[in-house]
Parts: structure tokens; C-alpha cells; sequence
């Protein structure tokens, strides 16, 4: 089967620049070869640590930042396989018309001075698909998918609560009927139980239209709950791959690992000890040789500090970023 969405070899290299004539003197390796794949009708979960570059992989994909290098290939029944990274603007016109963004602070993604018939409209305008009559109607069915009553066209933001105003960002990005969704951080701004309500009306959406995902969180409990596989990051990298219940259950990274120690369980679960990772966050302007994690690690050996550890598959389709990823029994959130 032709994955929907692959992802090959993405890097994003941002320079670093010294004295009077900006001379690059080296790179912040935000996103450091990155490649998956995304079926049609999947959840594809990126998670880890604030800067490890999963929202960086997020806006590369839709070339919102241009990457360094690398193939971000769109599999369309109608548009045939195309690589967004090397599309030209007609093409990558096209191509957004499929593909959209669920940003992470709904109060900087509508702009305050437009009302919601012109926020949810805008998509359809811009891309003449609608207009008078007909625009108005596309925006009245937006917003009742996504449960907002269609009495609300005339209003302006700053009337909505915070999850509502989440809501028209989800009814904007669903005005052209995409095939997959990119969601940055869609609930981090919200509280729990709007939390829950965005968690569930993201389902029930792409239960009904068969939707794609690419969501993105640093929020362990979410990304377990909404997504059907899980990539986990570190310092620009994929260092684990899996499906959600045998990542979560069955860890083959030491990072993973420590992630998971952190996520809460209910007092009446066996207990877990908690891990706390000693040092900080590698510079990923300078990251340590070898194993990114090495220095944090307490599996590494010798060969950590010298050999950079492959993306390894170590069971089926799970993948791994760890030199003793086969040999490690890791403690996960319970024994499967």
C-alpha cells in the first residue's frame, strides 16, 4: 500500500551568523534527517522535549520553512506523487488545497480584524473555489462540523472562549476538504476538559472524512490517546518509531524510557520509578559525538561516545535509534 504522506530524509539546517558581513560560521541542526511515512487515515503522533524539532518537521512539510534538504512526497490520486519540497507555486497551491495546518495558539491564528465568515472563508476565496452566496454556505457547514453554530458568521474572535476560537481554526483548516492534517500543538493552549473536547471532535472528524494526521505534542497522555503510531524525537532526530501500544508498553529507546516514567498513572497501577535524566537538552548546534543521548544515558557504553547509532527496525515496523535497542528490557507505562 502507497503510503498517503513520506517523509525522506528532511533536514532543516538554520546558520548561525558572526561580524559585520553575517559570515555562517555553523548550523542549528533543528531537523536532522528525518524520514516516515503516513497512511491514509492515520495518526502519526510526533512527540518530545520543547526543541527537538517536531514542529520544525511540522512546517517543513508544508514548506511553510524551506528545508534544507530532503523529500516530503504527497501521494494523490488525482495530483499522481509529488514532491512538495521541489513543487513550484502553482503546484504547491495545489497541493495546500489537500493538505493543512491546525496551528498551536488559536488567538495568533485568526486575525482579530476579520470576522469569522472572512477567517473560515479565506481558504475558499484565495483559492476561487466559492464566493458570494455560495462562500457563505461552505463557511455555515465548516462551523457546524465542527459543532459552532452558523449564527456566529459576523462575529470577530475576541467573542469566543479559548476552545471555541480552537474550533475555528479546525473549521478553517477543514474548508477545503484536505486529505491530512498537520496539528501543532492543538490542545497545549487549551484546558483539560476543552482538552477532551478537542481530542474527541478530532476523531469523530476523521472518522467521518477520513482524515490523515501528522499530530504533534509534548503531551505524553494525548499523543497516546489520539495517535495510531508514535515517532519519538530527540535533538532533531527520530529515535524511536512504533505503534502506540507497543511503544508505549514496550519501549526500545532509553529516552523513550525516561519519557515514559513521567507520564501519570493512577495510584491503584503498579508503581513505577520516575527517571530524571541528568544534564540538559544537547545544543543542536553542537551536538555530542556518536549517540545524542549518550551524555543523559544510563545504558551508554563506549561505542555510544564514538558511533552514531542507525534508525534500526529491532521487531515489526519498530523502529529504533539505540546500539542495544535489541539486548535493553526498558520499563514501559505497564507490562503488555
Amino acid at each position: 500500500m502507497t503510503a498517503l504522506l513520506e517523509v525522506r530524509g528532511l533536514k532543516k539546517y538554520f546558520p548561525i551568523t558572526q561580524g559585520l558581513f553575517k559570515r555562517t560560521v555553523g548550523h542549528v541542526k533543528a531537523v536532522d534527517d528525518v524520514s516516515f511515512t503516513v497512511n491514509s487515515g492515520e495518526t502519526l503522533g510526533l512527540v518530545g522535549e520543547s526543541g527537538c524539532g517536531k514542529t520544525t518537521t511540522g512546517h517543513c512539510i508544508l514548506r511553510g520553512l524551506e528545508p534544507t534538504a530532503g523529500n516530503v512526497i504527497f501521494n494523490d490520486d488525482s495530483l499522481g506523487s509529488v514532491d512538495i519540497v521541489s513543487a513550484n507555486k502553482p503546484t504547491l497551491k495545489t497541493i495546500r488545497q489537500h493538505v493543512q495546518m491546525i496551528f498551536q495558539d488559536p488567538n495568533a491564528a485568526l486575525n482579530p480584524r476579520m470576522t469569522v465568515l472572512d477567517l473560515v472563508g479565506e481558504p475558499l476565496l484565495v483559492n476561487g473555489l466559492a464566493k458570494g452566496a455560495n462562500l457563505e454556505a461552505h463557511v455555515r457547514d465548516s462551523l457546524e462540523r465542527v459543532g459552532l453554530p452558523s449564527t456566529y458568521l459576523r462575529r470577530f474572535p475576541h467573542a469566543f472562549s479559548g476552545g471555541q476560537r480552537q474550533r475555528l481554526v479546525i473549521a478553517r483548516a477543514l474548508a477545503l476538504n484536505p486529505q491530512l492534517i498537520v496539528a501543532d500543538e492543538p490542545t497545549s493552549a487549551l484546558d483539560v476538559s476543552i482538552q477532551a473536547q478537542t481530542l474527541n471532535l478530532l476523531q469523530e472528524l476523521q472518522a467521518e472524512f477520513n482524515l490523515t494526521y501528522v499530530f504533534i505534542a509534548h503531551d505524553l497522555s494525548v499523543i497516546e490517546h489520539i495517535s495510531d503510531r508514535v515517532a519519538v524525537m530527540y535533538v532533531g532526530r527520530i529515535v524511536e518509531l512504533a505503534d502506540t501500544k507497543t511503544l508505549y508498553h514496550k519501549p526500545k529507546h532509553p529516552y523513550t524510557e525516561a519519557l515514559l516514567s513521567s507520564v501519570p498513572r493512577p495510584l491503584t497501577g503498579p508503581k513505577r520509578e520516575r527517571i530524571i535524566l541528568q544534564g540538559d537538552v544537547p545544543n543542536p548546534a553542537s551536538p555530542p559525538s556518536g549517540c545524542h543521548f549518550h551524555p543523559r544515558c544510563n545504558y551508554a557504553k563506549d561505542i555510544c561516545k564514538q558511533q552514531p547509532p542507525p534508525l534500526v527496525e529491532v521487531g515489526n515496523g519498530h523502529l529504533s535509534r539505540c546500539h542495544f535497542a535489541a539486548e535493553l528490557s526498558l520499563q514501559g507505562v505497564n507490562p503488555m
